[in-house]
């Protein structure tokens, strides 16, 4: 009995978390996604999401770094331990309010709920331009930022955007 030929599963579209690895301008997003369990579902192809990624210079630009959380009124000495929980909270909630489990999405002034608990997301027409060009660069997100490109995966889209989601 002769033994079956090998055949290496391969997918026609990278999934997420391939673009993620290749999209240079969202390495910042990607570094912080890694960090936290919830990652595994970018690279899931029955996983169907549609991610908002702000560029790294939109990261830069924040007064706040996703890590550093809201400002506290009262600078409490805390142990270490205690500091790495508190920043990976506050990069699982900014991660999480950036991503919408829903594909394909549609950019209508709808609210689309993210995975972050009471945070959605909308689309505003931009004025300025007519029906020319994809749907996506017709639409600012509900905080003004733009979407700047779009790179479809197997398992959902990614959208590169000029600036954040908030967590307000």
């Amino acid at each position: 009995m002769t033994e079956p030929e090998y055949t290496p599963q391969t997918t026609v579209q990278p999934t997420l978390s391939d673009l993620l690895t290749i999209e240079p301008s969202a390495s910042i997003f990607y570094s912080y996604a890694r960090e936290l369990e919830m990652s595994s579902m970018l690279s899931k192809q029955d996983s169907k999401l549609t991610l908002f990624v702000p560029t790294n210079k939109a990261v830069m630009a924040l007064a706040r770094k996703p890590h550093q959380g809201p400002e506290q009124p009262i600078e409490v000495e805390i142990s270490d331990e205690e500091f790495h929980n508190r920043a990976k909270k506050h990069v699982e909630r900014w991660v999480s309010a950036h991503i919408v489990p829903e594909y394909p999405l549609s950019l209508d002034g709808n609210n689309h709920p993210t995975l972050l608990d009471g945070k959605s997301i909308s689309f505003k027409p931009i004025s300025k331009v007519s029906g020319h060009g994809a749907e996506w660069s017709r639409v600012t997100l509900d905080n003004g930022a733009k979407i700047v490109g779009k790179k479809e995966g197997l398992n959902g889209d990614l959208y590169l955007i000029d600036g954040t989601i908030s967590l307000d």
